[in-house]
């Protein structure tokens, strides 16, 4: 693929002309800015809410990466702040950023008014020094009314909001006069089962801790800050003097203690496939134990946003929908350009309707049907709303494992696989309190891949260095290495995938559901490039030939309506909105008179059921002919290793001679075979829930032996 270019973007000679004079413009402005002195950093003594340290961040500006660094003083207050974009372009957004600086530093806050005619320069800039802002605390905090007679709080209740990741969070405190009583949060808009974590769960660790002074939720640190900014706000207009508050516990020198379990089956990953493990073999009558890194469950599962891929299915024949199991398997092959494991395919399709029957029976079905890339037929499942499949369903598995009595063990490490002369017979692993030795009759590994661990991804394909992931934080390829340690052979590792619709300052990966449903993708000069359902890899490929190495997914009103997934993208902020598509191209810099006429195209070929440019056979059900219309813009992102652990059809551990490992299976993104060298949107929960199935039935019958 080459390596990822860096974001470009073009411009005609009107606005090189227009840049010119605004680079004289600033110019002028800045020799009276800098004559002033004005730029310095500020004093010790400025009061804020932040907490004391060096916080650095970065975001894309015009011509490559921003970097901040973002100075707090022993007040809390911004006392400098450094800011590096070389690669922007030196009259005018270099000329922007020493602007930038002395208004951030004047108004202590990263909401600032950007330079004129430097856009993505300020944009860039804003956005970084917010991100830093964030990890050191959230928003600033004005002083409010004292307490009276050396309480902490002038009893009440109190409100206040601060921006999370996907919108507004509000929290409400009420508290007596030297208690926090009760802390009550919303953040509607947090992503599921990620920030939603951090909503349900910082509230008790606040009571418990009497204090805003407690850790950020590991995976969900956006969401946190914002909830422990807006609890700093309300505490001060309750009259606290944040001083008095106790500092956050420091557990790293604390003495943990040895502890020993046993169980029949231990699963290693909270994820999708660990989950339908578990909850597969409690339900054989097997006692399980499943151990998360993480504080919460859901894994790489939960980033899912499009749908699970299945042949002969009931749904498919309620709506009268034509497939095959060979139709898939041949599909998939040849997404995975011929390199997969044949068996391992054929397998997840004969499995994949009796995946859909089991989702029914955990209250998780999949009524929707949609076109993806490379599927020759309808074959997508996603729930009746369109909403994000993966949210969707580790909601379901935690409250099935919840009926069950699942023993999880969250922020529970494992760190190796136990094994004696050559058999597995539990794992090892390391709590926030205590060390585990945790025997058991059947190890099931279900960690993930490796896509959040940026040393593995250059290890096997240096191509990729600095390119953004999709993959949530636990993801680090940990299964793999522990596999390895104990025998177990790699399959396809260097396969790593990109997903050619990922928003980069955000990473938030945008649902193939979107142009199933109908969606087009066009390029700075406002043209369509290729067909937008074709396999990821291609589709990859053809936008990083394109000016800036980036494009624009376009779709209308109607879209939205009909897919919940997209409400997402609006409440973060990522999409931009126009009444028309004239308004809309002029909004993200595209030759109006192009774009229209690039839509009113397609609309014809929509209409006519022939794609004359690209081929297009499949999601073109619905015109794009509803206003608003609304732009994302977006480029590859890492998504899915393809490659790992080896596995058989019955998700057994094969070892580097070929033999299967006694008492070691695997299922999910950690095993590699399925997918070759290209995975197909959609497989990757099938893979999760049918192979998650098979290791845990290989494991109840390995244990009954």
């Amino acid at each position: 693929m080459g390596t990822i270019k860096k974001w470009l973007n073009s411009s005609g000679m009107a606005a090189i002309v227009f840049m010119a004079v605004v680079g004289f413009v600033l110019s002028m402005v800045l020799s009276v800015f800098f004559t002033s002195g004005a730029s310095s950093p500020v004093s010790e003594d400025v009061e804020g809410a932040f907490k004391t340290g060096s916080y650095s961040a970065s975001a894309d500006g015009f011509g490559g990466p921003v970097d901040v660094t973002v100075e707090i003083g022993s007040n809390g207050g911004i006392t400098d702040l450094k800011i590096t974009g070389d690669s922007e372009t030196p009259d005018i957004g270099g000329a922007a950023i020493p602007v930038l600086k002395n208004a951030i530093l004047t108004s202590q806050s990263a909401d600032v008014d950007g330079v004129s005619g430097a856009t993505f320069t300020s944009s860039a800039v804003k956005t970084a020094v917010a991100k830093a802002l964030a990890e050191a605390g959230g928003e600033e905090v004005t002083s409010g009314p004292s307490a009276a007679d050396g309480n902490l709080f002038i009893p009440g209740t109190y409100t206040e909001t601060a921006t999370g990741f996907g919108g507004e969070v509000s929290v409400t405190a009420t508290v007596s006069e030297n208690k926090i009583e009760d802390v009550q949060i919303v953040g509607d808009h947090e992503t599921e089962n990620i920030g939603t974590f951090a909503v349900d769960m910082l509230g008790e660790r606040i009571l418990a801790a009497q204090s805003p002074n407690v850790d950020a939720l590991t995976g969900a640190t956006v969401t946190s800050n914002a909830i422990l900014g807006a609890l700093k706000k309300a505490l001060a207009a309750a009259g606290a003097d944040s001083s008095k508050f106790p500092a956050a516990e420091d557990k790293s020198n604390n003495l943990k203690s040895y502890e020993e379990l046993e169980t029949d089956i231990v699963i290693i990953g909270a994820g999708g496939a660990g989950m339908t493990a578990a909850i597969n073999a409690t339900q054989a009558g097997k006692d399980v134990i499943l151990l998360e890194r993480m504080p919460y469950a859901g894994g790489n599962t939960t980033k899912a946003t499009g749908g699970m891929n299945a042949a002969e299915t009931h749904y498919q024949a309620e709506q009268g929908i034509a497939d095959s199991v060979d139709q898939f398997v041949e599909d998939t092959m040849k997404g995975g350009h011929d390199i997969n494991d044949k068996d391992l395919v054929t397998i997840m399709a004969k499995n994949s309707a009796a995946g859909i029957d089991w989702l029914d029976s955990i209250g998780a079905p999949l009524p929707k049907i949609s076109f993806s890339g490379g599927a020759t037929n309808q074959r997508i499942h996603a729930p009746e709303d369109g909403s994000g499949v993966g949210a969707f369903l580790v909601t379901a598995m935690i409250k099935k494992m919840n009926e069950l009595g699942i023993k999880v063990m969250y922020n529970t490490k494992a760190t190796d696989i136990m094994s004696l002369e050559g058999v597995v017979d539990g794992v090892m692993a390391e709590g926030e309190d205590a060390y585990y030795t945790i025997k058991a009759k059947a190890v099931i590994l279900a960690t993930g891949g490796f896509g959040n661990n940026q040393e593995m991804i250059v290890r096997y394909r240096e191509d990729l260095k600095g390119t953004v992931t999709t993959s949530a934080p636990g993801i680090m390829g940990d299964g793999i290495t522990m596999a390895q340690a104990v025998g177990a052979g790699l399959v396809d590792i260097e396969q790593i995938q990109l997903h050619p619709t990922v928003e980069q300052k955000t990473s938030m990966l945008i649902t193939e559901s979107v142009r199933g449903d109908g969606a087009i993708l066009v390029n700075q000069e406002g043209k369509r490039f290729t067909n937008e359902l074709l396999t990821r890899d291609v589709v990859s490929a053809a936008e990083l030939e394109q000016t800036g190495s980036y494009a624009y997914i376009i779709f209308d009103q109607k879209l939205r309506e009909g897919l919940k997934a997209t409400e997402k993208y609006v409440s973060t902020g990522i999409t931009v909105q126009g009444d028309t598509i004239e308004d809309l191209a002029s909004k993200i810099d595209v030759d109006p008179a192009t774009l229209a006429e690039t839509l009113s195209t397609w609309n014809k070929y929509v209409a006519d059921q022939n794609d004359a440019d690209f081929g297009r056979t499949t999601g073109m059900n619905n015109d794009l002919s509803t206003a608003p219309y609304y732009a994302i813009k977006i480029a590859p992102g890492i998504h899915h290793t393809m490659g790992g652990v080896h596995i058989n059809t019955s998700a057994e551990v094969i070892d580097t001679n070929g033999n299967a490992i006694p008492g070691l299976f695997a299922a999910g993104e950690v095993c590699g075979g399925v997918h070759g060298g290209n995975r197909l949107g959609g497989n990757a929960v099938a893979d999760i829930v049918v192979f998650g199935r098979i290791a845990s039935a290989s494991a109840v019958e390995y244990c009954d032996k």
